[in-house]
């Protein structure tokens, strides 16, 4: 019998009773680690969520059951939401169906790109409506939840109770706001108000509280069937979505066995994220925004991309580090475009500067120039005598007419970029088109 197995006998007696058998073979290290990778998805939407309902500070907080919009594109100043985009204006809802379904009303938007997606708490997309499923005429949506019943035309049915409804606003820079403003403030919600949810952990809670409130979150919000290998495994710590988690249960050889998954859990998650590596470009695996059984992937993504789309309503490329997969970017780069190879889209395309934090988030970032993002909409982008494009990245203006195409980076600290392209055509979605490697200056 090695030490782990010594350890986790020794604490076999303080757990509850479904640990034991897992517990005797040493597994509770593993089961601990798989549980928090599980449960990060619901922790990771329940501090948004808390985040968004509580409001900036000075600002009013949001309403469950209602929009909240977004009037400026985001900027260095928005730190709720890992990677946000420059691209859009966002309607961020909270959902409770607890109470009856909710009805959505999305606006015609002629040629303008809106999608509007119901995510349920585990961070799948469940629905996307807007541009590419439903068309820009608009429409009238009832928003029902699981065992609901739902009867009529136009009826969309979320997976847990509570949920995220998130609008996307195509804007083309500040004289298209007042338009895209019209745009927000005829998204709208009707549904039974709620009382705000109570305070949950966070990722970095110490284990007995992260692991409270994902019992919590469980119980709240029912994971699905399909997932019942899986709920196995946090039966293990006694937790179960009809509840049961007690930390008192758990001696000091079970804790600190505890403690050693957790802590192996978020290491793991970066190290099992590794996607299709293509010309120095990580490209989304087609299960990303709808996860099914890959909880690993699905936490990776809960932690640096929370409420990614689905790759045909936006494919997202982040570039492989300077020390390979994983890494983030530190140095001077040029991306070029061949003439004729930009990328192939039915919406638009852009790419994205991020400050990386130690934690594997990524923010938009300070510059002299306040360009976030650089895309098919910028104005003043100066392609070659050939008709190709190069784009410099870099933290310092890289001067003359390379200027116009500067994309900033931060002026110190590591950095990522994402190149998103919205409504990706199939030779995108199907591997015919590929972006070209970034050239180190």
């Amino acid at each position: 019998m090695n030490r782990r197995e010594l350890l986790a006998v020794a604490g076999v007696m303080g757990l509850v009773p479904a640990a034991r058998a897992f517990a005797a073979a040493g597994d509770l290290r593993s089961a601990a680690r798989e549980a928090y990778v599980y449960c990060l998805p619901l922790i990771e939407m329940a501090q948004a969520r808390a985040r968004m309902l509580r409001g900036d500070p000075g600002g009013q907080p949001a309403a469950i059951n209602q929009f909240k919009p977004t009037r400026k594109l985001a900027g260095p100043q928005n730190r709720t939401i890992t990677s946000p985009n420059n691209d859009t204006l966002y309607n961020n809802a909270w959902l409770d169906l607890t109470k009856g379904p909710v009805t959505l009303v999305i606006p015609p938007t002629g040629d303008r790109y809106i999608s509007v997606a119901l995510m349920n708490m585990y961070s799948d997309n469940d629905v996307i409506l807007g541009t590419r499923t439903t068309g820009n005429g608009g429409g009238r949506y009832t928003i029902v939840g699981p065992g609901q019943p739902g009867q009529g035309p136009n009826i969309v049915r979320l997976s847990t109770p509570h949920g995220w409804c998130l609008g996307r606003i195509l804007n083309d820079g500040e004289a298209d706001l007042d338009a895209c403003h019209k745009v927000q403030d005829a998204l709208t919600l009707q549904g039974p108000t709620g009382a705000p949810p109570p305070a949950y952990a966070t990722r970095k809670s110490p284990w007995n509280e992260y692991f409270a409130s994902a019992q919590q979150l469980l119980i709240s919000d029912p994971p699905p069937a399909v997932d019942g290998m899986a709920l196995k495994r946090l039966a293990v710590l006694g937790i179960a979505p009809h509840g049961g988690f007690d930390p008192a249960k758990f001696d000091a050889a079970a804790i600190k066995e505890v403690e050693a998954g957790v802590a192996e859990a978020i290491p793991s998650i970066v190290r099992g994220n590794a996607a299709n590596i293509v010309q120095g470009w990580n490209y989304p695996r087609s299960d990303i925004g709808y996860f099914g059984q890959d909880y690993l992937f699905r936490a990776g993504v809960a932690l640096g991309g929370l409420a990614a789309l689905t790759p045909p309503e936006a494919t997202y490329l982040r570039p492989v580090g300077d020390k390979g997969p994983g890494s983030p970017l530190n140095g001077s780069y040029r991306l070029s475009f061949a003439a004729g190879q930009l990328p192939p889209v039915n919406a638009f395309w852009s790419l994205t500067m991020y400050e990386a934090t130690l934690d594997g988030q990524f923010f938009l970032t300070a510059n002299p120039i306040n360009r976030y993002s650089i895309g098919d909409r910028t104005p003043g982008l100066r392609k070659n005598a050939d008709g190709s494009l190069d784009i410099w990245i870099s933290r310092t203006d890289p001067g003359g007419d390379k200027t116009a195409n500067w994309l900033p980076a931060p002026t110190s600290g590591p950095f990522s970029i994402s190149l998103r392209n919205y409504l990706a055509k199939n030779e995108l979605l199907d591997g015919r088109w590929r972006a070209p490697a970034l050239v180190v200056l």
